[in-house]
């Protein structure tokens, strides 16, 4: 069996064209740039830093620690199977070769929603950052239009290249960091004599609870991190380049989100309510650094980073889409490849319809709720995804008898530390409509559960093939290349 056709798998469509992704495409650097746009790291300091500090205060910085650590945690986990062999399926394909494919179906439908919801979210935080931007002259866009230029780029360029697009969302998301730099620089010169903050240090104000409850919230900060491991068809040496990209990809966002942090609380002094009720945190601080003007900048760079994490978003769902219609656990029409652009285009076309039409539907709830809502739902198949894998990696290890201790100590503390994530999510019960959200995405995830079990009573035999085919195909994909 070929490469291109052990790439294509159970899919009828697929195998008739018999065109595969584009392998050996992608360099680290593009490999990581996925997940860093995914995560869109530009995002923290302009909105959810405020959330954070309104739990935790002076230990913010803290928080964002633990919050790596236990990411790390997760990524490891993730990091020791990807190294093993390359898929286009990521955590569908490493769980259902650990725990069988109903687990792992499952766990993939929660994570198209959770690509998918990030997708619809930050594409809502495009029109919120434009309309900062614009807000001094006057000019309010109309939504459908910013959605439907957003979507329509986000499409064409995952549509035609996974290398263009990784490409560019990494470009975006460093310009956009880049404005986030600055400001810390005009920050960090006006506090020169006091960079040295004993209330930080000391944590002042905050308790073990708030920062345990501040640290759920934290997490979701990093959603998208192992998003790189999607890209396992498409990248070059995918068994040491995807494991790099995931874990370096962490650290490094992590580092960011601990430094930025730090200094925005410095920016803010004693004040530390202030920034907890600020709506526009880096504004306040720009102006007090006496550079008002970078304002504009840094929503014009928030709004990039919404479209290159929008971009991120699709080609990761996409990916997934793929390699679960190949083994018709979604419709086998997203197992498609284009012939001349080596991309899933009917999963990616499909991904960016839903992107556009599901914002358009919540138009008149107030743009701050349709985002919270959407990122909220995106969330909990994020939580599933990173649990799940967790408690996959040291069974499916045990299974190639490489079993060490330290694999079962680190995704015990990663399981925990999600299922903590999860529990704090819900529990207080928030107001609605977030109340209701987890009932949502549970219902969801009974759809799909239905999905699967009717696909088992009509082809019985079908799982069995399935099962066969990951043992079978995606090892021979990986011959060579280890």
């Amino acid at each position: 069996m070929s490469k291109v056709q052990s790439d294509i798998g159970l899919g009828g469509a697929g195998q008739s064209s018999g065109v595969g992704l584009k392998s050996d495409n992608l360099t680290f650097v593009e490999t990581i740039g996925q997940s860093i746009a995914n995560v869109s790291p530009t995002f923290m300091p302009a909105l959810a830093v405020a959330v954070v500090v309104g739990m935790a205060g002076h230990a913010t910085w803290l928080v964002y620690a633990l919050a790596t650590v236990s990411l790390m945690l997760v990524g490891w986990n993730l990091s020791r199977l990807a190294s093993r062999y390359a898929t286009a399926g990521s955590f569908f394909v490493y769980i259902s070769r650990s725990l069988g494919p109903i687990t792992g179906g499952i766990v993939g439908w929660g994570l198209i929603v959770a690509y998918l919801g990030t997708a619809m979210a930050v594409t809502v935080g495009v029109k919120v950052f434009l309309d900062s931007v614009l807000q001094p002259v006057g000019i309010k866009l109309p939504a459908l239009l910013v959605y439907a230029v957003t979507v329509a780029l986000v499409w064409l360029l995952a549509y035609r290249d996974i290398k263009i697009s990784s490409r560019v969302g990494l470009t975006l998301e460093g310009l956009s960091i880049c404005v986030i730099l600055f400001l810390l620089g005009a920050i960090v010169m006006k506090h020169t004599g006091s960079l040295v903050d004993v209330n930080q240090l000391a944590l002042k104000g905050s308790s073990a609870g708030s920062v345990a409850q501040a640290a759920v919230f934290a997490i979701f900060s990093f959603v998208g991190f192992e998003s790189a491991a999607s890209l396992g068809q498409e990248t070059r040496n995918p068994l040491k380049t995807v494991p790099r990209a995931i874990l370096s990809s962490t650290l490094m966002v992590g580092t960011f989100f601990v430094i930025v942090t730090y200094i925005i609380l410095i920016g803010f002094g004693d004040n530390v309510g202030a920034l907890a009720k600020d709506g526009a945190p880096l504004d306040t601080l720009a102006a007090a650094a006496g550079v008002p003007w970078l304002g504009t900048f840094i929503y014009i760079g928030a709004a990039i980073s919404a479209f290159a994490c929008a971009l991120a978003s699709v080609n990761a769902a996409s990916r997934l889409l793929f390699s679960m219609g190949r083994y018709q656990f979604v419709h086998s029409s997203m197992g498609f490849v284009h012939a001349k652009h080596r991309t899933p285009h009917i999963a990616v076309t499909i991904s960016a319809v839903l992107t556009f039409i599901v914002p358009t539907l919540m138009l008149k709830m107030d743009y701050l709720t349709a985002f919270g809502i959407l990122g909220t739902i995106a969330t909990f198949g994020f939580v599933l995804g990173y649990f799940m894998i967790s408690v996959a990696a040291p069974i499916y290890i045990k299974k190639m008898g490489e079993l060490k201790p330290v694999d079962v100590i680190v995704g015990v503390v990663a399981a925990l530390a999600m299922l903590g994530a999860f529990v704090g999510s819900v529990y207080p019960v928030p107001d609605y409509p977030y109340n209701i959200l987890p009932y949502l995405f549970i219902g969801y995830l009974a759809v799909g559960l239905v999905w699967l079990l009717m696909l088992k009573k009509k082809s019985p035999q079908i799982l069995l093939n399935i099962e066969k085919d990951l043992e079978v195909s995606e090892s021979e994909i990986i011959v060579g290349k280890k």
